[in-house]
């Protein structure tokens, strides 16, 4: 049975629809996940290193800002849709699953003319707009954040599920605390402070960050720092094992993420699930220029369940990041408050509580 996935353009609706695909074949062997992204995304780099046959389609966003880019569109939309149908044709997909972003908006309302049905995983607070103009055509609709639902006109036989977003899980036998830092080196006492950006990074929280160490306003505390690919040549001077890592990237995580008092990031919704699970205290920064403010709805609703502080960019500097860096990290009783609302949002088995659903979809 084949199973088309579609969501991409970005890692953020890339890597939901790659963990529902291993997802999907882990409990059913005779399912066949099959792929769709954009060209111009991170897929073609990505999905070529998996096990997935897919299709890559001439797809673009639809630009809020630059719109004289959104020109280009109707000279794309005949070939798109065009190609959306071959790919329907060929593959026969039992049903279609939509993870957001501008490479599934096309291929999924295709889909729902062919009469496929469609499931939606939607990763935000609040709801991108592949997932608004689909919901209601939808059966299946499974949310990373509850607060989302309000936003969505469901369809008159869409069912909507909260099982948060499908990320990698942590281990079945995480490492401890003690266990982390021996691998880093990082003495048990002293408070590590983990502050990442996604693979792109995040510019000016990496300013941000570099002013602190350079003002030793963060003296007696362990960093653990992915600057981001391309940011990490300018601050890679700054690394200084083992009180002070500076990475492009960490990857794996999991030693970070166990080590760590703290993190500070992006509200990505991908990266907030990831916290979660691992039920982490954060200080989260959203980008002010994701679409239509998603990661700002995502910072939100985790500080008003307690799991984050919310601190807008347009705010930021070197003296708030210390004071409230200093402040959690003289507070354990509040960080563990805050990691225990996080771990109560959290849903590390997600992946496969939505393949589950999903493959109820087909009898």
């Amino acid at each position: 049975m084949r199973v088309l996935i579609a969501g991409g353009g970005t890692g953020g609706h890339l890597m939901p629809a790659l963990a529902l695909a291993e997802a999907l074949r882990k409990i059913d062997p005779d399912v066949e996940p099959v792929l769709v992204g954009a060209t111009r995304g991170v897929d073609a780099t990505i999905l070529p290193e998996r096990p997935f046959r897919y299709h890559l389609m001439p797809v673009e966003p639809l630009y809020r800002r630059q719109w004289w880019k959104n020109l280009r569109w109707p000279l794309l939309a005949l070939r798109i849709w065009r190609q959306c149908g071959q790919v329907l044709r060929t593959e026969r997909p039992a049903f279609a699953v939509g993870t957001g972003g501008y490479a599934a908006g096309p291929i999924l309302y295709r889909a729902h003319k062919m009469g496929i049905p469609l499931a939606l995983q939607e990763q935000n607070a609040f709801p991108g707009l592949t997932t608004r103009l689909l919901t209601r055509f939808a059966t299946q609709v499974h949310l990373g954040f509850p607060e989302a639902q309000q936003h969505l006109a469901l369809g008159r036989h869409t069912r909507v599920f909260h099982h948060g977003n499908p990320i990698v899980p942590p281990p079945s036998t995480p490492p401890n605390r003690a266990e982390a830092r021996a691998v880093l080196r990082i003495p048990v006492d002293v408070p590590v402070v983990l502050v990442m950006g996604g693979s792109q990074g995040a510019l000016r929280v990496n300013e941000v960050v570099a002013e602190c160490l350079e003002r030793g306003l963060w003296n007696h505390v362990a960093l653990l720092w992915s600057t981001g690919k391309i940011s990490w040549s300018k601050y890679a001077p700054l690394n200084a094992p083992p009180s002070r890592q500076v990475k492009p990237f960490w990857d794996p995580i999991h030693q970070a993420y166990a080590a760590a008092d703290l993190v500070i990031a992006r509200a990505g919704a991908m990266s907030t699930a990831e916290l979660c699970a691992w039920g982490l205290p954060s200080i989260l920064i959203p980008l002010p220029t994701s679409a239509a403010g998603h990661q700002q709805r995502n910072a939100e609703a985790l500080a008003q369940s307690g799991a984050a502080i919310h601190v807008p960019e347009s705010t930021l500097t070197a003296d708030v990041l210390r004071e409230h860096v200093l402040g959690l990290l003289g507070a354990p009783e509040k960080r563990q408050a805050m990691a225990l609302a996080a771990r109560a949002r959290g849903r590390p088995n997600a992946a496969l509580e939505i393949a589950h659903e999903l493959r109820s979809m087909v009898s």
